[in-house]
């Protein structure tokens, strides 16, 4: 087979996920292609293209079709549906969220912004502050799914903890865990809840009131 940008592309996105981000080398990509490091250079000039190229392919698997919301669909409910789409593509592959971090002028994270700008422009939203909002709510999801893509503790780092302790010394938040992960409440549900919050905060912050 042809080795061509695509193909390059595709064979990081696998070893993205065969080895996290920290895996993603030119030198381990190009023994899985079974070329030498310089091949890759003819297509990706450095790592940084590469890390690009590869965010743009994780968005691109869940952002191939975006449209504006209908006429009647508010745009801060759109809105949160597209942030609910940005964390399903990073959390698709494993540090997704550090790879589009990463990303130096990501085309398809560009024109998830331009979509997502335009739509609150058009619903009344003064351009500044459709700015503001949209980079808040992007930054939200990506930062929430780097911490949920973080690493946990090991048992041997648990080993020691006592939990008595840290409950002693911190009674509201281990209170308000417990609180909020009732049985059926999940991650998914946190990530909902504190995506409302910003929304509506970011549309308060930056005047917007409907």
């Amino acid at each position: 087979m042809a080795l061509d940008r695509q193909r390059i592309v595709a064979e990081a996105v696998a070893l993205l996920d065969a080895e996290g981000f920290d895996g993603v080398t030119m030198r381990r990509l190009a023994a899985r292609l079974g070329v030498q490091s310089p091949t890759l250079y003819w297509h990706l000039p450095n790592k940084a293209a590469l890390v690009t190229a590869v965010a743009d392919a994780i968005l691109d698997q869940e952002f191939a079709g975006m449209s504006p919301p209908e006429p009647d669909h508010h745009w801060r409910d759109w809105l949160s549906n597209l942030a609910e789409r940005l964390r399903r593509a990073l959390l698709a592959h494993p540090d997704g969220a550090r790879v589009v971090s990463a990303a130096q002028l990501s085309d398809t994270m560009a024109a998830i912004s331009e979509l997502a700008m335009s739509t609150l422009v058009a619903g009344g939203v003064p351009l500044r502050r459709a700015r503001v909002i949209v980079l808040t709510v992007e930054r939200f999801t990506v930062g929430h799914v780097l911490e949920e893509q973080a690493p946990r503790p090991d048992a041997e780092a648990l080993k020691d903890f006592d939990m008595a302790a840290f409950t002693g010394r911190h009674p509201t938040v281990v209170a308000a865990i417990t609180d909020y992960f009732q049985p059926g409440r999940t991650v998914d549900d946190l990530f909902r809840d504190c995506l409302e919050v910003v929304i509506a905060g970011a549309a308060v912050t930056a005047g917007v009131t409907s």
